[in-house]
């Protein structure tokens, strides 16, 4: 039997400086574990000058959690937090009932030429925390356990893996883990998680000897261990956790349990009734609704 439940190729989308593929949510997988979204940034090396510029923009039920591998990215919401986030750090956004954000290069990486590669993810909320409070919390990367095995270096971003814990705050069962291996190295993940994906960053590697194409996200057969293997130097996230309850209905930047709670907050945006991002004055319009 395959290990290989899904293979999830990416759409690619050009947004002028740079390139983004989203593997999440796909056709044949909306999530997995709590992951309901799932981008990869660059890499890219922009003009000096030049940078990334998401204008206000809002967000309900799910948590924004970007991982950078290069460069930098200024954070404002709607609480007033104003956050530079960098390579290994975690910021986590809580929308909960609704928050608003923007998202820039800093200005001392424009004078320079900014530099972009990560991950930007959502997490959707299980339905008893849709409603809560927005929060921000912003994670420096000292603060997140490192794992070193032979060949194999690792970052616990959220929840729990290979017996450490990540100090950031989860809602539901998760896993997500930045991995280095070398190669020759080898890993095996265990089935302790409901739901596991491998995303190839770069490099060449395998599942228990089943080759999985760079940039793909692959779902893991649940229920058993898997062994990862590189036969050069690889990059990796290892994501998933306990299953969403019940499906999320998506549009746009919002995600809910009920169709009711996207169409009030789409009007909310449209009527300019969610909070204002400090220091912002521009906003992305809502787009028209899908048929």
């Amino acid at each position: 039997m395959s290990v290989i439940e899904h293979l999830l190729k990416p759409h690619v989308r050009d947004l002028g400086d740079f390139t983004v593929r989203r593997l999440l949510p796909a056709a044949t997988a909306q999530t997995v574990g709590p992951f309901i979204f799932f981008d990869h940034m660059g890499p890219v090396a922009m003009e000096p000058g030049s940078g990334i510029d998401v204008r206000p923009h809002p967000h309900i039920g799910l948590a924004t959690v970007t991982y950078l591998f290069e460069g930098e990215i200024m954070h404002r919401d709607s609480l007033g937090s104003e956050q530079v986030i960098r390579p290994g750090d975690v910021n986590w956004m809580t929308a909960g009932r609704g928050i608003a954000h923007s998202e820039r290069s800093p200005d001392a990486a424009r004078e320079a030429g900014p530099r972009l590669h990560g991950i930007q993810t959502w997490v959707a909320l299980p339905k008893a925390h849709e409603a809560d409070p927005p929060s921000f919390h912003h994670h420096p990367g000292a603060t997140l356990p490192r794992i070193e095995l032979p060949g194999v270096r690792m970052t616990v971003i959220a929840g729990d893996a290979f017996g450490a814990e990540s100090p950031v705050r989860v809602y539901s069962r998760t896993l997500y883990v930045a991995i280095e291996i070398d190669a020759g190295a080898n890993l095996v993940i265990p089935a302790e998680h409901v739901q596991r994906g491998i995303y190839a960053v770069d490099g060449t590697i395998a599942l228990d000897g089943e080759a999985v194409p760079t940039e793909h996200l692959v779902v893991i057969t649940p229920g058993e261990p898997v062994t990862l293997t590189a036969s050069e130097p690889s990059r990796v996230m290892l994501l998933g956790g306990d299953p969403t309850d019940g499906r999320r209905f998506i549009f746009w930047n919002f995600v809910a349990s009920s169709k009711e709670a996207i169409e009030e907050a789409s009007q909310r945006w449209q009527d300019d009734r969610f909070p204002h991002v400090p220091g912002e004055t521009e906003r992305i319009p809502l787009p028209p609704k899908r048929p």
